[in-house]
């Protein structure tokens, strides 16, 4: 392990610890050395990089302070880390692998935990689905929006930053699959009444059922389409 490595741990220690919790301002630089044992330009480097992972903010002219450590703003940078897998299919059949352990788990919390108006924002959107039958890119748009709901609903916010990284990031090969494949609609709005009618009857073992299906048929469907050369480019979300 680097020197810098080891300042980061330390000063990550004392945030995990809650000598320095969210919110509050960090000594001054000259100070945090000291109490660290560190140099002032590995103190200088820990704060840096622990500024890029969004624990700290630097404020120019203020100083530099704990961030809120909510779990949406911590894993907000796994959204572009994703992307930057996504360079070939095999990296989008991953993230769909992804989808299928977690999401169907997901729908069976849910269906635990959700609340009138948590259900009737996952109707929401099921409505403007079947709207949109004949509109792809629509469909797709709510398709996402309802999955949102869904996990929302657990209440459990990681889960919900995690998923949202991953589920957004296969978004242009779920509505390229839409253009090409004109009974998708169809099996996507079956599939999607099918997770709404187990989550209104709070069965958490028929949700997770459903969305293990609706999930896996995506994935199938994907893994016998996206590896054909003759296919767009754009199947590779």
């Amino acid at each position: 392990m680097s020197l810098t490595d080891k300042a980061i741990d330390q000063l990550r220690e004392l945030i995990r610890s809650g000598a320095l919790p969210p919110g509050s301002k960090l000594p001054p630089e000259p100070d945090l050395a000291a109490q660290l044992g560190l140099s002032r330009n590995l103190a200088r480097e820990a704060v840096k990089a622990l500024a890029v992972a969004r624990v700290l903010e630097i404020r120019r002219g203020d100083g530099t302070y704990v961030t809120s450590l909510q779990p949406s703003l911590l894993l907000e940078s796994l959204g572009g880390a994703v992307d930057l897998l996504q360079s070939d299919s095999g990296a989008l059949l991953d993230l769909m692998e992804v989808r299928r352990l977690l999401e169907p788990t997901a729908a069976a919390l849910a269906a635990t935990r959700i609340s009138e108006e948590g259900l009737a924002e996952v109707k929401r959107h099921l409505d403007a689905m079947r709207e949109a039958r004949d509109d792809v890119e629509r469909l797709n748009a709510h398709d996402a929006a309802f999955h949102r709901a869904v996990v929302a609903a657990t209440g459990n916010e990681p889960l919900v930053t995690l998923l949202e990284a991953v589920s957004s990031r296969t978004l242009r090969a779920r509505i390229w699959r839409g253009l090409v494949d004109d009974r998708a609609a169809g099996r996507t709005l079956a599939e999607h009444e099918a997770i709404f009618t187990a989550l209104s009857r709070r069965d958490a073992a028929l949700s997770q059922a459903a969305a293990l299906l609706h999930v896996s048929n995506t994935e199938q469907w994907l893994r016998e389409h996206v590896d054909d050369p003759a296919e767009p480019a754009q199947a590779q979300a």
